[in-house]
């Protein structure tokens, strides 16, 4: 509506009065200097009112253009944090959860950066997987590795882990860092976590041999604890969240160590867990760069699993096999030479179905 249209009773009334005073109503001077005067000022507060509606149409249609770009920017802004959560999810999958929520939340800066903590680190790979995939097709070799490296993965995250990397069908991990529970506390998650994965590829063996894989895949572990440098390496463009020095390559060779399906630790490893897991003395290991040969243990299996399986002895009987151990009488001595037993009747067995 136009302000014409708003104000014109109040135009009406300002002709009426000009008129009126321009054909000389009969007023005496006094009572025409006071209507003058009467008349000047309603007519400048009818131009204040008028310029004020202008003022007000104006600053009305002004809000309504802030208000549109206000509903278009929180729309784009919308947008722009739907990308970015997307963004974020497919982030994720190339860093450990916890590397990626300290990096988020700002715990951890984005840097050149590293520091020295106590860790225990883990390694594995699959024995004889160059043997065993070089029958496979590609698209099958790809499915076998995704499949027991998303399997892996899986037992790691749960029990805490922070997965460094994959190489091939290799995986190394460790425990402390960024986040930590105390050294002997990661120590046991790494090794519960190592036994776990090697009861996990018990099972898959039979899902794989179902799919046509004539040779169960068997995993290697070898875990060490000890001082590592920790942090982001690399370049200011780009840079890796990784760990460094003796005390990894130290893991990475009890891994090599290890037998197929075996997990193998270290002394300090060892000194950290022995309440827990039940482990016997394997051979000593000499490793380049230490000058003393290094002192290894392989894993049994959790105490209290193992007594809750067992009781004081071991009794398991087949149509064709029958074994009988009481595991807690036996020297350390006698538990080496039965697993080294229990180890050829294995590689026996598996001989025979080749």
């Amino acid at each position: 509506m136009s302000s014409d249209a708003l104000f014109g009773k109040e135009m009406a009334v300002i002709e009426r009065a000009a008129s009126a005073l321009e054909n000389g109503a009969s007023l005496d001077d006094a009572d025409r200097a006071a209507f003058n005067e009467l008349y000047k000022a309603y007519q400048k507060l009818f131009r204040t009112s008028k310029r004020l509606i202008r003022l007000s149409d104006r600053n009305e249609r002004d809000l309504a253009a802030m208000a549109d770009k206000q509903r278009a920017a929180a729309e784009e802004i919308g947008r722009k944090n739907t990308e970015l959560e997307a963004l974020s999810v497919k982030l994720s999958k190339y860093l450990s959860p916890q590397v990626y929520d300290s990096i988020f939340s700002g715990r951890q800066e984005v840097r050149l950066a590293s520091q020295r903590k106590k860790l225990t680190v883990f390694f594995s790979d699959i024995a004889g997987f160059t043997e065993t995939t070089d029958k496979m097709e590609s698209e099958d070799l790809t499915k076998l590795i995704n499949h027991y490296l998303t399997e892996m993965s899986a037992v790691a995250l749960e029990h805490g882990a922070t997965i460094d990397k994959y190489i091939g069908d290799a995986i190394m991990i460790f425990f402390g860092d960024p986040e930590t529970r105390g050294v002997k506390e990661d120590a046991l998650n790494c090794v519960r976590m190592a036994v776990a994965m090697q009861a996990r590829m018990a099972e898959l063996a039979k899902d794989w041999r179902a799919q046509g894989i004539e040779t169960p895949l068997q995993c290697r572990i070898g875990i060490n604890t000890g001082y590592c440098t920790v942090g982001n390496f690399g370049s200011n463009d780009r840079m890796d969240y990784t760990i460094l020095g003796g005390a990894v390559n130290l893991a990475s060779r009890m891994e090599q160590t290890a037998k197929p399906g075996g997990i193998l630790v270290t002394y300090e490893t060892f000194a950290h867990v022995s309440d827990e897991l039940d482990c016997i003395e394997a051979e000593s290991v000499q490793v380049k760069g230490i000058a003393y040969p290094v002192s290894t243990y392989e894993v049994i299996g959790l105490k209290s699993e193992m007594s809750s399986h067992t009781g004081p002895g071991l009794h398991e009987a087949l149509p064709h096999l029958e074994l009988t151990a009481d595991i807690d009488k036996m020297t350390r001595a006698e538990r080496a030479a039965a697993a080294e037993m229990l180890q050829a009747i294995a590689d026996k067995m598996r001989s025979v179905e080749t």
